[in-house]
């Protein structure tokens, strides 16, 4: 697992990955600023006190360090988002660049995938929100971060990787057969989501780290190794 993960974050950097790291980047980054701008006008639309300058300087202020945290956990729905639409284009480079005896995956069919990129999208929402809740119980908030962000990530990425190769219901067997192995991976992904800024580039890690792990459980592995 520790190879597939120094796989994944020095193939993040290589040429190849460039062109998908670039618009990944990109989107991901307009998307947290115009939930960023959209928040603020929300808040300032509700919190309009002319006549009380000093409330609505501390509201400001207690607002935009909410909106700070509150983008951080953002982060985790975002690359789940982005991960839908490069995940094809990252698990192709991967397969090409270190697994070329092997035959080339396939993506879903678009409506298929953009369904499934939904629905997961608002389940990590959903449990991020969750998370944000727990802010204010010390320790449990950041367990929970974890425990949730873990698994859902873990679990989306590899059948992500493991579909390409197989119908999707074997691609869950597959994951629950090495249930324990696609949480330790989740784990890693949820560290590196983690770190400021280096989330950002969470979609190619998570997507590529899960590409390998999935050719190293079925028996595949990276050419040179």
């Amino acid at each position: 697992m520790l190879q597939a993960a120094w796989l994944a974050l020095t193939d993040i950097w290589t040429p190849p990955f460039r062109a998908v790291l670039w618009k990944s980047l990109a989107l991901t980054l307009a998307l947290l600023i115009l939930i960023w701008f959209g928040l603020q006008a929300l808040v300032v639309m509700f919190a309009d006190w002319p006549s009380q300058p000093w409330i609505q300087t501390s509201v400001a202020v207690v607002t935009g360090f909410g909106l700070v945290v509150g983008l951080a956990f953002l982060i985790a729905p975002v690359s789940a988002l982005m991960a839908g639409l490069f995940s094809d284009d990252i698990a192709a480079v991967v397969e090409a660049t270190h697994y070329p005896q092997d035959p080339p995956g396939r993506g879903l069919p678009f409506f298929k995938g953009l369904a499934a990129t939904l629905g997961f999208t608002a389940t990590v929402i959903l449990v991020n929100l969750v998370c944000l809740f727990l802010l204010l119980i010390p320790g449990v908030n950041l367990v929970a971060f974890f425990i949730g962000n873990g698994y859902l990530l873990g679990r989306e990425f590899f059948e992500q990787a493991a579909a390409r190769f197989r119908p999707v219901e074997a691609a869950r067997e597959l994951r629950r057969q090495n249930a324990g192995l696609v949480l330790a991976g989740g784990f890693v992904i949820a560290l590196f989501l983690a770190i400021p800024i280096l989330n950002l580039l969470t979609p190619l890690f998570a997507t590529a780290f899960m590409t390998h792990l999935n050719k190293r459980v079925t028996g595949s592995r990276p050419v040179g190794n």
